[in-house]
């Protein structure tokens, strides 16, 4: 699983700060705006664009922000240029990290990613031959459950539209896809009337690193920091959670 939507499961249920959900509404605002601006402002013609938005929304990020920064993207409002941009890093034991920024300034995004490695013992690397992108579906296995689904036959039916991987613990359900297929598997489960908590297209990492305890939490100090800056829209990892 991508390290980013394990790591949005595992805090999930921690309170979020008025500055945290500042920095979050950034952070969504400029996923907005670069899925308007790649195809336009149009929801139903830009699957990219709906995520984003469908996203935004289940945090209750204000409608005015929305619309917003869709203008933005579409150039119907002036504002910075928000740019995409990746960086990769390997952290000690050998955890490789690919990380994603949203950004109106490339120094500044650049400067405090290299910082976060540094100081936890990590530095720029390149690691984007071990990642391949997926669509990930994420889903809260209790909310499953009182749907009164069988897990076993959502499984079956999810193979029979080719999904690649079907994961379950304690709290989640994972389904991973091709690309293509993320809107349709996305669908079938929307029609079932289940509550997804996330459906996004994500670098997964093709050989997976385990960590001992004493080093997750090592990892975890390190994914907060990343966590509270703005400009880091989502990070990926071979690490098994």
């Amino acid at each position: 699983m991508s390290g980013h939507s394990k790591w949005a499961t595992i805090k999930r249920a921690k309170a979020v700060t008025d500055a945290k959900r500042g920095a979050i509404f950034t952070r969504l605002g400029n996923a907005i705006t670069i899925a308007a601006r790649e195809k336009g402002g149009d929801l139903e013609a830009n699957p990219s664009l709906r995520m984003a938005v469908d996203k935004a929304k289940s945090i209750n990020m204000p409608k005015d922000n929305i619309e917003r920064a869709i203008k933005r993207g579409t150039g119907e409002l002036a504002g910075d240029i928000v740019e995409e941009l990746y960086y990769e890093g390997v952290l000690p034991n050998n955890v490789q990290i690919v990380i994603k920024c949203l950004t109106d300034n490339k120094n500044r995004s650049a400067a405090t990613v290299r910082h976060a490695l540094s100081k936890f013992g990590g530095s720029l690397g390149s690691v984007m031959w071990n990642f391949e992108q997926k669509g990930l579906i994420l889903l809260s296995i209790d909310k499953v459950k009182e749907k009164n689904i069988n897990i076993e036959e959502l499984e079956l039916e999810m193979i029979e539209v080719d999904i690649e991987d079907f994961k379950i613990d304690d709290e989640s359900l994972t389904i991973v896809t091709k690309v293509e297929n993320l809107q349709k598997t996305k669908k079938i489960l929307e029609d079932k009337e289940l509550e997804i908590e996330s459906a996004e297209i994500e670098y997964v990492a093709k050989d997976k690193n385990e960590l001992s305890e004493e080093e997750l939490n090592k990892l975890k100090n390190f994914l907060d920091i990343l966590d509270e800056n703005e400009d880091v829209n989502s990070f990926y990892l071979n690490v098994d959670f």
